[in-house]
This record gives structure tokens, C-alpha cells and sequence, in this order.
């Protein structure tokens, strides 16, 4: 006996015990003294019984099965089954319990999987709502406090109406950044981005970030500066508008937690076929346990000091994104005022 029988082996063992008990009752019957038989048609017969047993078993078993499997069919499969498909026979010469029940194992980890997820995604949505609530909050109530001001009569008053109107413009800038963020990250966690991929010197593209941000770097007398051994410039194949937003995102948030005074450096490492990109600066740091949330959206390691220094709380988590839509990766190092560094990697150019 096979240790897994196929339907049409167990019909054919049904048989064959049938036949056996049959057998066993005429030898019964025709032992010397109870007469003698005809061999040949009790032979005849043998055949007639085992054929008959056999069909009506396999008729039954196919019957049988085929209703149990398609009512699994029904629960665990979502499209509706076609004309054809409900008068498919069952094949009975492969063992189809193990081939149903590897189905439907298969169909209880996709479902338990699935539940997974969607709880993963409620959670995230939760949270989401709350911190985008959070984050928008604080501007808001800001500009409604000065306009209520301005109303209350401190649109005559020389000295607080142009300061007012001043702070309620920069907390609706601040508005606009967290709108145009949370846009750039639904288009690039919706797979929406559409990433043209160029050639171009990244040390180029460095030295153009450098120029955009220099007034800012004066203004807290932060030099912006290559390491020793990046006056080479390296080839890369990524999309280059998205690379800036990348490297102006890294360079401005340098000068942002920078020490006044400080310096915030940029070097290439080549690693054969890709190019590690780092920006290091002497800043203030980033405490060890905040370092795996950095670029978590909206997580802010003081949140006080980052709100009064501006951005969204997405900079980083659209770093993230668009390193990863272009299937590389990015990491940070920190230590608490010593400062930190952003290294991420880029495919180099081909030839």
C-alpha cells in the first residue's frame, strides 16, 4: 500500500478487497463435497466483478470529490468558476487531497499575510492622520492668533501690524512646504514618480547645491567644502532633478544643525560599480536611540528646536523614497556634538 494513494489507487484496492472476499467465499462454497465449478466462468466472472466494483468506485469517488473540492474551490478562490471549469472532471490518477490542501495552505498564508498588511496599513494610517493633524496645527493656530490680533485692533498699531503680518506670511510658507512634501511622498510611495535616468558628474551637481545654498551657509558662516581626495569627479546613471533634491535636502539640514562656525564636508568613494556619496558635517548630532527613526516621516529628534528652524518633517523620509526608487540605499552615523553623516549610494555610468 502507497503511504499517499491517488483516488483511482484506492479504487483500484477497493477492487481488488472485493474481488478478495469474493474469491474466498466461493473456494468456501466449492471445497470438495459441495460439487465441482466451472473454472472458466467463475474466471469470466472474477473479471466481470472486478471491472464493475472498479468503475462504480471510481464513478462514486469522482463524484464525491469533485464536490467536496469544488465547494473548497468556492471559499478560498475569488473569481467565479467558468462553464467549462464546472464540467471539468477530476482527474483521478493524481493524488488531489495533497494538491488541495497545498492550496489551500497556500490561500490561509496569503490571507493571514493580507490581514497583516491591512492591519500594518491601518496602523500607519492612524498614525499618519494624527502627526499630519499635529503638524499642521501649529501653524495654523499660529497665523489664526496673529490675524486675530491684527483684527482686534493691531492693524493700526505701526509697530505690530508689518511684525505680525511678517510671522503669519512665514507660518503659510511653512503650510506650503508641508502640502508640497506630503505630495512629492504620496507620488513616490504611489510608485507615481517616474525617474529619468541621465549621465552626469556628480560632482557637478555638488557644486551647483553648494552655489544655491551658499547664502544660507554665510549666514551661520559654514563652509561648504569637498573632502580630501573628491576633486575627481565620478560619472553616475540616476535621475538628476531628484539627486538635487536629495543633496539639498542633506546639505541644507547640515547647515540647519550645524555649529555656527562649523564646516560641512562632501565626499565620493568609488565601490566598482557604484559611487558612495557622503555628507558630513560637525554638528550638533544625533542621539544613538534616535538614529533609526530619522527617516521615519515627521519624526523629529528635538521637536521644539526643529520646528523653529522650519521644513515639513518629510525631508528626510522623501530622501529615503527617492534613494530607494532608484534601488540603492541610504544610512546615518551620529554621534552627539561631534555631528553626523548621510551616506547614500548611486550607480555609476557605464563607460
Amino acid at each position: 500500500m502507497l503511504k499517499n494513494p491517488t483516488p483511482q489507487q484506492i479504487a483500484l484496492y477497493a477492487s481488488l478487497l472485493i474481488i478478495a472476499v469474493g474469491l474466498l467465499a466461493l473456494l468456501v462454497l466449492f471445497l470438495p463435497g459441495w460439487g465441482s465449478p466451472d473454472w472458466m466462468l467463475y474466471l469470466l466472472w472474477t473479471l466481470v466483478a472486478f471491472g464493475f466494483s472498479y468503475l462504480i468506485i471510481v464513478f462514486y469517488l469522482r463524484k464525491y470529490i469533485y464536490r467536496k473540492i469544488k465547494l473548497i474551490y468556492k471559499t478560498i478562490h475569488k473569481h467565479k468558476l467558468t462553464p467549462r471549469e464546472k464540467r471539468k472532471s477530476v482527474d483521478l490518477r493524481v493524488n488531489i487531497i495533497d494538491r488541495v490542501e497545498r492550496e489551500v495552505t497556500e490561500w490561509a498564508d496569503t490571507q493571514a499575510k493580507e490581514i497583516e498588511k491591512y492591519k500594518s496599513w491601518a496602523e500607519y494610517r492612524r498614525k499618519f492622520v494624527g502627526d499630519i493633524s499635529h503638524e499642521l496645527k501649529t501653524p495654523i493656530f499660529n497665523i489664526q492668533g496673529y490675524l486675530h490680533t491684527l483684527l482686534d485692533g493691531g492693524l493700526y498699531d505701526a509697530e505690530v501690524n508689518q511684525t505680525f503680518l511678517e510671522k503669519a506670511a512665514k507660518n503659510v510658507e511653512r503650510l506650503q512646504v508641508i502640502v508640497e512634501d506630503l505630495e512629492a511622498i504620496s507620488r513616490l510611495e504611489s510608485g507615481e514618480l517616474l525617474l529619468e535616468m541621465q549621465t552626469f558628474d556628480i560632482k557637478d551637481l555638488v557644486c551647483e547645491v553648494f552655489e544655491d545654498l551658499e547664502f544660507k551657509a554665510k549666514a551661520r558662516n559654514i563652509s561648504l567644502e569637498f573632502k580630501d581626495g573628491a576633486s575627481q569627479g565620478f560619472k553616475v546613471r540616476a535621475d538628476r532633478e531628484s539627486i538635487r533634491q536629495v543633496l539639498m535636502n542633506l546639505i541644507h539640514n547640515s547647515i540647519k544643525y550645524g555649529h555656527a562656525d562649523g564646516l560641512t564636508k562632501v565626499g565620493f568613494y568609488d565601490m566598482d560599480k557604484y559611487i558612495l556619496l557622503e555628507v558630513a558635517d560637525n554638528g550638533i548630532g544625533i542621539p544613538k536611540k534616535h538614529l533609526d527613526h530619522v527617516f521615519d516621516r515627521f519624526y523629529r529628534v528635538e521637536k521644539s528646536r526643529s520646528r523653529d528652524k522650519g521644513g515639513s518633517g518629510l525631508g528626510l523620509s522623501i530622501v529615503k523614497h527617492i534613494i530607494e526608487a532608484h534601488k540603492q540605499t541610504i544610512n546615518v552615523r551620529s554621534t552627539p556634538n561631534l555631528g553626523s553623516t548621510f551616506g547614500f549610494t548611486l550607480e555609476k555610468a557605464r563607460g
